[in-house]
Formats: C-alpha cells, structure tokens, sequence
C-alpha cells in the first residue's frame, strides 16, 4: 500500500540526476530470487536463480511476446484497424465493455476468457520476458468461470462482472485454497477466516478471481532502502516497456498483469501512492478512491488513516466499472459509514468525452523546471486540456504542504503496529506470527530468504511507537490529515477549480539491488494520501520508451469528477501504448 519514496518529495529536494546505477542491476530480467525459501512448504511461484540478463532465446520469445500482445482496446494504439478482428476471447484487446458484450453474445465464455488469461500469463509472466507479476494462480479458476457461464445460460447475471477475470494483490484476503501473505514467508500457511471485503464484492459482481500479484513485500512499509516491486516469496517484478526499470509499489504486480494483458482488471491497496506510482510507470489507469468508499477489512493493513483499495485497468472506463463494483460500506470497517451514501453501483454513467469543456484546473507548477523532458510532456497536456475547452490555472505550491512529510511517515508508524497485530490475531491456527516484534524475528531468523537485499528499519522504528493514546499522536495526525485536507480544499475553493493536476510521477528507474529504489523525480501522491481524499492517474505520454502518467486529485467523494475528466484527457490523448517489453533503453546515437 506504499511507495517509501512518496514521503520524501518535498520539490525543492528534487534535481535532475541519472538514474541507479545498472552495475548492480544483475540479476533481475529473469524475475529472480536468490534461494527458495527453507521454511514451510515449498512455494511453486518463486522463481529459480536464472543467469543474468537475456539469452538469444530469452529475447526472441520476447519479441514473441509483444507480438501476441497485439492491438490493445481501452483506447490505446491498436495494431489493427478493428477489435473484432481480434482473436475470439482474448481478453487483452477488449473492454470490459466489450468482454461483456461477446458473454452476453455467446462469442465467447468466462471459461475461455479466463483460459486466455492463464495461457498469457504463462507465456508472457512465467516464459517469454518472465514478468513475474502473478504470484499465485487460483486452483480453482476454471471452475469458477464454468459455473459463472452455467448461471449465465440460466438467466443470473450476479452484477456488472459476471465472467470477467480479475487478479488480487496479494494483502488482500481470499478464504479459498490461494495464500494471503503480502509477500512475506512469514505469513505463508496461516489461513484467513473469511473473504476481504472486496473480495466478497467481486465475487457478488461476478468476477472470477484469478489469482494474486506480487507486490513490494508488506506494500513497502519494511525498510527505506526496500526495492520496489520485490517480495521474499514473489521475487523480482519486471516492468514490461523497459524490463531493468522498476515497476514502482507496492501494487507493482497489479499494474504490470494489467499493463502486459494478462488479465483485464485489477486490484491494488495504497496508503501512500501504491495504486498511482505503479499505474504511472506502468502506463495503466488506476484510482486511489476516498478512504472509507472501498472496505477495508480483510486487507493487511498499514494505516487506518490512510489505506485503501482501488482499481487498475487499462482505461478509465475500465476502470469506473471495477470502482463501482468494489465501493460500497463494510460492516467491519468504520471509516465506510461516512460513505453510505456516497457509492455509485456504476461509476461509468460519469464517463463524459466533453468533461474537460468549462473545467477550470489547478496546474501545480511547482512540478515544473525538475527535467527538460518532462517539461515537454507536461506542457503538451496542459495544450491538451486547454484544447479540449478547460481554463487551466496556475498553481505555485500547496499551502502547507511542506510541513507534513515528517507528520505524515510518523502517523504510519504510529498506526503500523496496532494495525497489523488486529489483522494477525485474526489468523488461522497455523500462524507463524501474531506481533510485529514476531514478525521481525521471523525476518532475522530467515535473512538469506527475507533480508538479501535491504534490512527492516521502518519494522524496528514502528515497533518502538508509543501506543495511539499518546497525545502526541493526535497532534502528529492533525499535522497529516488537517493540513493535507486544507491544502487541498482552500485551493479548490478559493480559485473555483474542479480539480487539481500534476504528473503522478516520473519515469521509472533502474532497478537497484544494492541502493534500493532510486527514483529521480518527486511524485504526487502523498497530498491526496495523507488527506485521504481520491487520486487518479492516467496515461500522460511517454518519455524515450518509458510511460509517465498525470494526475486529477480533488476533495473528498470527488470521484465521479475524477472520474470524467479524466476520461476527457485520456479520449483526447489515447497515450497509453502496448509494452514492448525492451530489455534496456536504446541507447542514443
């Protein structure tokens, strides 16, 4: 649920500067792991040690791979001129939309959509560029699908995704044969009582859950060095443009099955840019709702402040209908009661092509004069909303805004323990771990399997926290929550604007096993994320052969505004392209 690097992005500490340093890139193209794991059973997703680099052969299924990829829907650039001439079921070229459509049709079934996805993902996630995004397949997939297509020819339809394939990050909670462990080998075998939330809206909306993605191990709240996009049990994700770019967290894998066409949908959690680092640098769309539209319960937890699921999709609408599937109030969690009355069933009624027409939009032009490149790019979309009829407004800086980056980490590491200890106490008998301290003794007494990489400072830093009765909490959250809301809202009210815009992030940096993640351009995030207000981010264009999303934020339950302006920019853009999964960056000259 979170991107470390979020928190330190005040501007001004901010230069251009190359990226991480390729020397310790070594090992990562395959999707790599040093060692499998000598605890519990063995764990069939975990890649073995593989040479460094691409063979021949590697780079020829490669290419191979992009090729199946073929023409994308959702907008995107597509390689031929119709999407019905697309292989019958082959759910990377079609909507959701349209999937329904062809299920609807009988042109094909949940069954042979859900095959499709295991065949891509075992083509292009396990062989060919060996993403590494899935980290489990659900056994019982197929079956699933079956009966979903028995209810169909019934005449049931259980909601607005009867068939189509979805993947879960791994934090969130599945009571079936799959593991819930965010990442960690800690949490492997311990069992969940129940479905998350979530999961139980997407099995009501008829989805079949297919499997889980690999994610930042403990969605990145382990250590300040962490690299993104790895888990002890997971191993490496790739990104697929550029496969030695990292793929952002924690809900790297998410963005990447998207991203490649593995599957249509998916779920990430974010606390502090989670959902919209990896969908920038991914080149996907993903939204970071409200705290409290999306349930909480059942998803291993950082902060109760600040987390939240939300979907990833290749397009806004996409998207808006995944967001209305999992909104909705959760008995267990309390922050959902405000939103009772707040959550639409169908959130692609806001799709709007003309939103952007009359808009008046906030450009935080405290993003620009970073990188010449990203100047460029940034420019163009500012062309772009004015083009398509929006008053765009200068905005130096957020008020405030620079005096909540030590508040808003210490308001995680406030929350961090007590937290997670309720979700472990709600664990199967077969528990390893039921406190933090646990937890990171498991780490130390498993270090070649836990710890080859970066350590966990921010465990031992959390489990020295006063409890949440200290007094010093609620002043150290008011400094987060309050400041953050007010930046936002005073900005929004005082120019009469519809929304907020920034790039969400820059591009993606070489993954670095020695240094960690690297990433030369502050995000976006953390404002809308210690406010807990809606975030979405959208396909922005693309520097050399690397994506760069864009950002909408506003205020609370803002969403369907989000929504349809985002959906404007991305009808008069269509930026978003097929990964080409590259091995490295051509080099210039």
């Amino acid at each position: 649920m979170f991107s470390n690097f979020s928190l330190i992005n005040d501007i001004s500490r901010f230069t251009e500067r190359p990226g991480a340093s390729l020397l310790s890139f070594r090992t990562h193209i395959g999707g790599l792991v040093e060692a499998a794991p000598a605890v519990g059973d063995t764990i069939e997703t975990m890649p073995e040690r593989q040479p460094a680099g691409l063979s021949r052969r590697a780079l020829f299924q490669a290419g191979a791979a992009a090729a199946i990829v073929g023409a994308l829907g959702c907008g995107g650039r597509r390689n031929i001129a119709d999407p019905k001439e697309a292989p019958e079921g082959d759910p990377s070229k079609l909507t959701v939309a349209e999937l329904q459509a062809g299920l609807s049709a009988g042109d094909w079934s949940a069954r042979s959509l859900s095959e499709a996805c295991l065949n891509r993902i075992e083509a292009l996630d396990k062989g060919g560029p060996a993403l590494n995004s899935v980290i489990e397949i659900n056994p019982d997939a197929l079956e699933i699908a079956a009966s979903l297509d028995a209810e169909r020819e019934a005449g049931k339809i259980r909601g607005p995704l009867h068939g189509v394939p979805v993947l879960l990050k791994d934090n969130i909670d599945t009571a079936d044969c799959m593991q819930t462990t965010a990442g960690s080998l800690a949490l492997v075998d311990s069992g969940v009582m129940q479905d998350a939330h979530v999961t139980q809206r997407l099995r009501d909306a008829g989805a079949v859950l297919l499997g889980k993605t690999n994610l930042s191990e403990w969605a990145n709240f382990r250590s300040r060095n962490s690299i993104s996009g790895w888990s002890a049990r997971g191993g490496f994700t790739l990104n697929p443009h550029v496969l030695d770019r990292n793929p952002c967290g924690s809900s790297s894998g998410s963005a990447v099955a998207v991203a490649a066409g593995l599957v249509p949908l998916a779920i990430g959690t974010e606390t502090n840019g989670s959902i919209v680092c990896p969908s920038s640098v991914n080149g996907v769309v993903g939204i970071k709702p409200t705290v409290g539209l999306v349930g909480r319960s059942g998803i291993i937890p950082i902060s109760h402040t600040q987390d939240t699921a939300g979907p990833m999709a290749r397009c806004v609408a996409d998207a808006a209908a995944l967001l209305g599937a999992i909104a909705g109030v959760d008995p267990q969690d309390p922050a959902t009661a405000d939103a009772a009355q707040r959550p639409h069933e169908d959130y692609t009624r806001f799709l709007d092509p003309n939103a952007l027409r009359g808009a008046r939009i906030g450009a935080l032009r405290g993003y620009w004069g970073i990188q010449s490149a990203m100047d460029r790019l940034l420019d163009e979309a500012l062309a772009t909303l004015r083009d398509a009829g929006a008053t765009v407004v200068d905005i130096p800086s957020l008020r405030g805004r620079s005096s909540t980056q030590v508040a808003g980490f210490d308001v995680l590491l406030y929350e961090f323990r007590p937290n997670l200890e309720k979700y472990l106490a709600s664990l199967g008998l077969n528990a390893k771990v039921r406190t933090l301290d646990e937890v990171i003794r498991f780490n130390e007494e498993h270090p070649k399997e836990e710890l080859p990489y970066f350590g966990q400072d921010i465990m031992l830093e959390a489990a020295e926290m006063e409890p949440l009765s200290d007094p010093a909490y609620e002043t150290t959250l008011a400094a987060s929550l309050d400041v953050c809301r007010h930046a936002i809202d005073d900005a929004l009210e005082h120019l009469s604007l519809d929304a907020l815009f920034s790039p969400t992030m820059g591009t993606a940096w070489l993954t670095d096993e020695v240094d960690g993640d690297q990433p030369a351009f502050p995000g976006a995030a953390s404002t809308p994320a210690q406010a807990g207000y809606p975030h979405i981010t959208v396909p922005g264009g693309f520097i050399s052969e690397l994506p760069v999303g864009v950002s909408f934020f506003g205020s609370a339950w803002s969403e369907p505004k989000l929504i349809a302006l985002a959906y404007s920019f991305e009808q008069a853009t269509h930026h978003r392209r097929e990964p080409r999964f590259l091995s490295t960056l051509p080099t210039s000259g």
